[in-house]
This record gives structure tokens, sequence and C-alpha cells, in this order.
């Protein structure tokens, strides 16, 4: 919304994690070296730890542009899985085929084991990366730990980077991982930023999103520093909502008064800051952190558990025998292992039109004019751009097309259309042609930011809230009537309220988004395809 207003290419301060914004402070320089030696090292086992928002997955992204191309690599986003379920995971993330009939855990260690011989013969290096690994089980970090004993007699063959929060040194404190901690010969802890690296982080981060002259001044960053305590995820969710108060008052920068408004609005409750207080105001901040982490990380993992999770086990087929042995279904599709890549003879800065225009084609328009973007192409044509960050559990969930910013490791980012999607698969339209992908491929290189387009009601006039009163209203009696198979209530008064808001709140629960009673785009396009709208989806 601000970015014409300060001329920004792009927003400067989106809490993905998109390695080309990231600022190198002396902590981010040192982690990153502590990835690359214990990587260089062969030694078997490194550690990254560190608070939530602190940049570990930013900095492993970077890392991932310094490992050869000829690595293998093996990603595990969803660490909650048993040792027969990593194993599965381990193997299909490196592509090796297996049988499944019954494999043990013996099964897929040979499997593994050989195809680390082999890779290791075509001078390749296998690396294994774990997110949130603070929520591995312990007989899953043991087994973890039994892989790393496979080598020659003078390299690792299977390198293994642990990405966590604080309490995965504590878990390798325990009696019975000793051996494992043992073995960790690179490990690092990543704090926030110091104060006197906050102007170079904004700084950075501006320059790169094409602005280059301060909007912070000396007074609002020293306001900025204390309402976060140098946190990254902290600093941009509070810039971000700043420079929206900026562009809304008409400020060409952020005020340390305009800052203050924009940290009540960011942490819910007045933010006080005196002198020695500051520690007593972090350990708030990072409870309440640690809270909305909690809440959002709930809806990511059951996504990614829908999304990336190996195919569960057959109803009719028993877990486990007296062999020890489990059954696992594999699944009949195997996902292209090519990254999305932008192939087209058109200049790579023209994927923006390309993919909107792709987008009003799924529509019906396939002759937009985009010369006043997208927005108000959308807006001329009785329709709504919807520009967000989310999961591609929510972007599933809303099941309309949509258009993805791609980060390409070593390259240019491009956007391009995402047109079908289901648990496996992704299809999207990059440039003019389809490219078919793997949905963890997919969640590699894409960090949350999407445009879709949706058809408000002619009576949408913004969102409603209980006990506000909208045009809206009569609509929303009508199709939650239809949805329950019930007589529309003609008398009903245009104020959200009584039984038509307990509807609302009921449905919603059963879409899965937060029922609290407020209308807006997600519940709209929701309810737009619970009575059987015939607007573009992603899957029918």
């Amino acid at each position: 919304m601000y970015k014409d207003y300060f001329g920004f290419k792009e927003e400067p301060f989106s809490i993905a994690p998109d390695p080309q914004f990231l600022y190198m402070s002396e902590r981010h320089r040192e982690a990153l070296a502590h990835l690359i030696y214990g990587m260089k090292a062969d030694s078997g086992f490194v550690l990254l730890t560190g608070e939530v928002g602190t940049g570990k997955t930013t900095v492993c992204r970077c890392l991932l542009g310094q490992i050869p191309e000829n690595s293998e690599i093996a990603f595990i986003l969803n660490p909650k899985l048993s040792v027969i379920e990593l194993l599965a995971t381990i193997c299909d993330e490196l592509r090796i085929s297996y049988s499944s009939i019954s494999p043990s855990v013996k099964n897929f260690v040979d499997l593994i084991n050989r195809f680390l011989l082999a890779a290791h013969a075509q001078g390749k290096q296998t690396v294994l990366i774990i997110d949130e690994a603070q929520n591995l089980h312990s007989d899953v970090l043991e087994q973890i730990r039994l892989l790393t004993n496979l080598e020659t007699d003078k390299h690792k063959l299977l390198q293994v980077i642990m990405l966590g929060q604080p309490e995965l040194n504590q878990m390798l404190e325990r009696p019975e991982l000793r051996q494992l901690a043992q073995r960790v010969t690179a490990r690092y802890h990543l704090e926030p930023l110091a104060q006197d690296e906050l102007e170079g982080y904004l700084h950075h981060r501006l320059a790169v999103a094409g602005v280059e002259r301060p909007l912070f001044p000396k007074p609002t960053m020293n306001k900025l520093y204390a309402f976060t305590g140098g946190v990254p995820r902290l600093i941009n969710l509070l810039c971000d909502r700043a420079l929206l108060g900026a562009y809304v008052k008409g400020e060409s920068v952020v005020s340390p008064e305009l800052l203050k408004e924009a940290a009540l609005e960011v942490f819910g409750k007045p933010v006080k800051v005196k002198g020695r207080e500051q520690g007593s105001l972090l350990q708030w901040l990072y409870v309440l952190l640690l809270s909305l982490i909690l809440v959002v990380g709930i809806i990511v993992l059951v996504a990614l558990l829908r999304l990336s999770a190996p195919k569960p086990l057959a109803a009719n087929q028993p877990a486990t025998d007296t062999s020890g042995q489990v059954e696992i279904v594999k699944p009949q599709v195997v996902p292209p292992v090519e990254p999305l890549h932008w192939s087209s003879t058109e200049p790579v800065e023209q994927s923006g039109i390309l993919a909107y225009q792709a987008l009003f084609q799924l529509w019906g328009f396939p002759d937009v004019n985009l010369d006043q973007g997208a927005g108000e192409a959308a807006n001329a044509l009785g329709l709504d751009l919807l520009t967000k960050r989310a999961s591609l559990g929510r972007l599933k969930q809303l099941n309309r097309p949509a258009v993805l910013k791609i980060f390409v490791p070593q390259g240019e980012s491009f956007y391009a259309t995402l047109v079908h999607l289901d648990d496996q698969l992704a299809t999207l339209v990059v440039g003019t042609a389809e490219q078919q992908v793997g949905v963890t491929q997919l969640v590699q290189q894409w960090f949350g930011d999407y445009g879709l387009m949706w058809q408000p009601p002619n009576e949408y006039r913004g969102v409603v809230k209980p006990g506000d009163s909208s045009p809206l209203v009569p609509w929303l009696e009508r199709q939650m009537a239809t949805l329950s198979q019930r007589p529309v209530d003609e008398t009903i008064t245009p104020i959200l309220a009584g039984r038509l808001l307990d509807e609302v709140k009921s449905f919603q629960q059963s879409a899965g988004i937060t029922a609290d009673g407020v209308v807006g785009p997600h519940t709209l396009i929701l309810l737009n395809t619970a009575v059987g709208g015939d607007q573009p989806k992603l899957y029918r």
C-alpha cells in the first residue's frame, strides 16, 4: 500500500526469509561462517540456535546459495516425525526409491547408505538440513546420529545441519544424547542485533527495496530498538506498520510519536520504556512473540503435515508386525524434482505483468490493460486484488489461483501464477508456459507473498465487525440461510448480531479460520466457495 508513496520496488520489511534482504551483521556473518566451516570440516553435525525471529532460517537459505551445485540436499521442514517417517522422508527428499511393502529401519538405512556411497563416488556432498530441530524426539535424534556413522575411511558421508530454538541445546544436554552432543563440532547461538547495528540493518533493507534516503531518524531508531530489543522479526513488523502509518498521515519520515502508535497496534497494548526497565520489556516482547509464533506454528505445522509429510498408513494395513516392521504406502505420483525457473524469452522484469495477465485470463478477461496496475484493473472489472502473506495451506484453503513471487537461489526472483494445487503437485504458469513442481520444492522457493483476485458482493463496503451496521448483513443472512437450509429472515436489521453472528462464527470455525465474527475477504471467499460459486479455483 505504501510502496509507491515512498518509491519502493518491493516491501522492505517483509518477514519472509528472503536472502537478498539478509543484513550481514557481525552475528549473522559469524553464524554463516560457522555453518560453512562445519560443512567443510566434514564433521557430521552443525548446530545453529537462536530465539524466534533472529534470522536462523534466513541464514540457512543464504547458506543454500553457497552449497556446491552438485550437492544433494534433503530439507526437513516438519521434524515432528517418527523414526520410520524420518527415514522415509529423507528417501523422498533424496529421490531414493523404496519398496512400499513393509520397509523396516534396516531397509531404509541400507538404501540411504548405498545412495551416500554412490554420491561420494561421484564427488557429491550430501547434506541433511532440519529446521525447528527442537521438536525432534530423542529416538529420532539418536537415529540421525546413527546415520552419521555411515562413512568411508576418511570422510563422513552425511552432513547434518540442525536449526532450532535454545531448547535444542538443553535437549542435547540429556545423558541419553551425550554421544550426539559430542559430535557437534560447529555450533553458534544467534543473538538479536546490537543497538549500533540497527541503523545499518534499516539502511540495508531500505536500499534493497529501492530507497536510499533515511526514513527513520535517530530518535525513532532509539525508540525502535527499545521496543524490539534488536529482534529482526519484531523490527520488521513494527517498521512495516510504521511506514503504513506514515503513508496514511502523509509524512515523509517515521517520527518517534508515529512509531509509538504503530507499536500500540502491533503489540496490542501500550509499551513503556524507561531506562533500566528495558530488560523486563524485552521479556514481555519475547513472551508475546512466542505466543504469536505458537499460534502461527500450529497452523503452519498442520499445513506442512498435509502438504509435505509422508502419506498416512492405509486403514486396513497394520502399523507394525511381529518383526517390528512398518507398512508404508508410497505415493503413486512422484513430484518433479526440477525447481521452478524462468524459461521465457521475455525479460524477467516482465514476469509480474505476465503473471497477472494469466490470472485475469483465468477470470475470463484475456485483454486487460495493466498500465495502471493490477489492483486498478481488477476494480474496474468489479473484482478486488488481495495481496498478503500466507502459507501454502492457507492458499489451498482459499482455493483461488494466485500470483506468487518465486525465489531462485543464485538467480533472480520472478512472479508466476499458481493455477492448480493438490497434496503433492503445484502447477504454475511461468511466463507463458506451465511448470509443475512438488509442493515441498515450492515451499522452498516461495516465502509467502501472494496476490489473488476475488469478487466482492455488490453490498460489500469493507470489513464488517460484530455490532457493525452494513448493507452486507442482509446478504450474509441469505447466504447463511442457504447453507443452513432454513428460511431467510426478511425482517433482519442491518446489524451483525444475534443468530446471524453466531452462524458466521460457526461457519468460520468449520472453515478453519479465526471464529471472531469479523467478515472480511477471507470469510467472503470461503463463503462463496461453500455456496457453490463459479469463480476460478485451484482445485475442484
